[in-house]
C-alpha cells in the first residue's frame, strides 16, 4: 500500500477552471462597484484579494467541472487507504466547499487572507507538514515546479507541453492525465459562429425594398455582417462569462466552452474586447447610422446580460427587440426608411421565438424535477402560460402581415399583390410547427438554430419565399 499523502492541487487540476477568476467575475456581475476596489485589494496581497472575492460571491461546489478521470483515480487511492490532501492558492471557504461536497479529502490546504498559498508558500507549508521527499503532489503548472522540488513523486495534470518533463528533473513522475483537446470546434462554439446566422436579418431592408440588384447596397450591407456578428460574439462571450453557474445546471449547455473549462476564462476576458475593437473599427466603415446602432445593440445586450435576463417576461420583450434591432441596424446601413410594418411583424414574431426559446428551457428544468429556472426569473409552472403568450405573440405577427398585405404599399411594390397572400397561410403553419415542437419537448434550445436544422421549417421557407418571388415579378399562374 501506498503510505505517501497525496497533495491535490484544485485550480486547473481537479477542476477545468480557475476559481479566483471565476469569483472576480461573480462580483462583477452582481456587484460590479466592488469591482473597483480590486486593484486596492490586490496591494494587499493576493491573499486578502483571494479573501475578499470569496467573501463577496457564493457558488454551488457541485456544479464545477471536475476532472472526472482524476477525482475517479482520487477515489480508488483513498478507497485503498491513501491519505488525500486538498492543497490550494483559492480561499479557504472555496476549498472547504469543494472538500465538503467531493468527500475524499481528509485535509484541507488553502489560502487564509493573509498567506497565498502558491509556488514557495505551498511548497513549504507542505514540507512542514509533511517533511522533505515524504508526499505525491498533484499539479498542472509551471509554478508546481516549486512543490514538486521537495516532493516524492509528481502526478502531472493538464499539463502544458514539457511539464511533465520538466517535473521528472525534480522527481519521479508517478502519473499524467492529459489536457482537454481544444482545437477549431472550442473557439466556433466561444464565438457561437453558427449563432451568426441571425445577422443575415442586416439584409431584410434591401429585399424587402426590392433591391436585390443594387450591388454597393450588398457590399456595404455584407461589412455590417461581419461588424454586427464580431459584436455579437462579444456579447456571447461575456454572456457565458457571466452565467457560469446557470449554464452548468442546464444539461447541454454545461458542455460550452467556458462552462466546461475546455476554454479558460482568462481567455475569454481578453478576447472579448478585441473583438470588440475590431467590431466597431468595421462599423465606423459601414457608414450611414448603423454604428449608433451597433452601439444601441451592443449596449442593449449587456444590460440583458447583467439583468434583463433574470427579469420574467422583459428577458422575452428584449430578445424580440435584439432581433429587431438587426432589421433597423441594415436599414441604417444603406440609409433607407424602415416601414411600420416590418417593424411592427418583427417585434411580434421574434417575441413569439423569444418565448419558444424560454419555453423550451422551462421543459428541461421540469424533466430534471427543478421548480425554478437557474438564473431566470420563471418557475417551471409557468410553462402553460408561456406557451400561451408566444403563441398569442406568433399569431398577432400573421395578423400583421395580413393587415400588411391589404396596404397601399403591396400594390406599389408587387406585380401580383394576390400571390403574396400565400405568405399568410404559410406563416401560420410555421408558427404552429414551431410552437407543436416545443410543446412535444423537440426544440433546440434556439429555435433559430432548429428552424435552420429542421426540414419542414426550410420547406416553409422556400414556399414563403417563393410567394414574393412569384407576387414581385409577376409570373403567370
Amino acid at each position: 500500500m501506498n503510505t505517501a499523502p497525496l497533495i491535490v492541487d484544485l485550480d486547473g487540476t481537479l477542476i477545468h477552471t480557475d476559481m479566483l477568476h471565476e469569483s472576480a467575475l461573480r462580483v462583477s456581475r452582481d456587484r460590479p462597484l466592488d469591482v473597483l476596489r480590486i486593484p486596492l485589494w490586490l496591494l494587499q496581497g493576493k491573499a486578502v484579494l483571494k479573501s475578499r472575492l470569496a467573501s463577496r460571491s457564493s457558488f454551488d461546489a457541485s456544479l464545477l467541472p471536475y476532472n472526472e478521470s482524476l477525482l475517479d483515480w482520487l477515489k480508488e487511492e483513498r478507497a485503498a487507504g491513501r491519505r488525500i490532501v486538498l492543497c490550494t492558492a483559492s480561499d479557504r471557504t472555496i476549498a472547504d466547499a469543494v472538500a465538503s461536497h467531493l468527500g475524499v479529502f481528509d485535509d484541507v490546504l488553502a489560502s487564509d487572507g493573509d498567506v497565498n498559498l502558491a509556488g514557495d508558500h505551498k511548497a513549504d507549508a507542505l514540507e512542514r507538514h509533511y517533511g522533505h521527499g515524504n508526499f505525491d503532489y498533484v499539479g498542472n503548472s509551471s509554478a508546481d515546479l516549486k512543490v514538486w522540488r521537495r516532493a516524492r513523486r509528481a502526478i502531472v495534470v493538464n499539463g502544458a507541453r514539457g511539464l511533465a518533463r520538466k517535473a521528472a528533473e525534480l522527481c519521479s513522475v508517478e502519473r499524467e492525465f492529459p489536457p482537454q483537446k481544444r482545437g477549431f470546434t472550442a473557439w466556433r462554439k466561444v464565438l457561437r459562429v453558427h449563432q451568426w446566422m441571425k445577422n443575415l436579418l442586416l439584409f431584410v431592408p434591401l429585399l424587402a425594398a426590392h433591391r436585390v440588384t443594387d450591388i454597393d447596397g450588398w457590399l456595404t450591407l455584407v461589412l455590417a455582417f461581419v461588424s454586427f456578428s464580431l459584436c455579437a460574439s462579444t456579447v456571447y462571450i461575456a454572456n457565458d462569462l457571466l452565467d457560469l453557474e446557470s449554464d452548468r445546471a442546464h444539461p447541454r449547455k454545461r458542455l460550452r466552452p467556458f462552462a466546461s473549462g475546455a476554454v479558460p476564462a482568462w481567455q475569454g476576458v481578453l478576447l472579448a474586447p478585441v473583438l470588440l475593437a475590431v467590431s466597431l473599427a468595421l462599423g465606423a466603415m459601414v457608414g450611414g447610422t448603423f454604428l449608433p446602432w451597433l452601439l444601441f445593440y451592443f449596449v442593449l445586450t449587456c444590460v440583458y446580460s447583467w439583468g434583463l435576463k433574470r427579469v420574467i417576461l422583459l428577458d422575452c420583450i428584449t430578445l424580440a427587440m435584439l432581433y429587431t434591432l438587426r432589421i433597423t441596424a441594415g436599414a441604417a446601413a444603406l440609409s433607407m426608411p424602415l416601414s411600420f410594418w416590418l417593424l411592427a411583424f418583427s417585434v411580434f414574431l421574434f417575441l413569439s421565438l423569444a418565448f419558444v426559446k424560454r419555453y423550451a428551457e422551462l421543459q428541461t428544468q421540469a424533466l430534471s424535477g427543478k421548480q425554478k429556472v437557474h438564473g431566470r426569473g420563471y418557475y417551471t409552472s409557468d410553462e402553460p402560460l408561456v406557451l400561451n403568450l408566444g403563441v398569442t405573440a406568433g399569431y398577432a405577427s400573421a395578423v400583421v402581415l395580413a393587415l400588411y398585405l391589404n396596404s397601399d404599399v403591396v400594390l406599389e411594390l408587387y406585380a401580383r399583390p394576390e400571390a403574396v397572400w400565400g405568405t399568410v397561410p404559410v406563416l401560420i403553419f410555421w408558427i404552429s410547427w414551431i410552437w407543436m415542437q416545443a410543446h412535444r419537448g423537440h426544440m433546440h434550445d434556439d429555435p433559430v438554430v432548429f428552424a435552420v436544422k429542421d426540414r419542414a421549417s426550410r420547406l416553409a421557407g422556400l414556399a414563403f419565399g417563393a410567394a414574393l418571388v412569384i407576387g414581385a415579378l409577376g409570373w403567370p399562374w
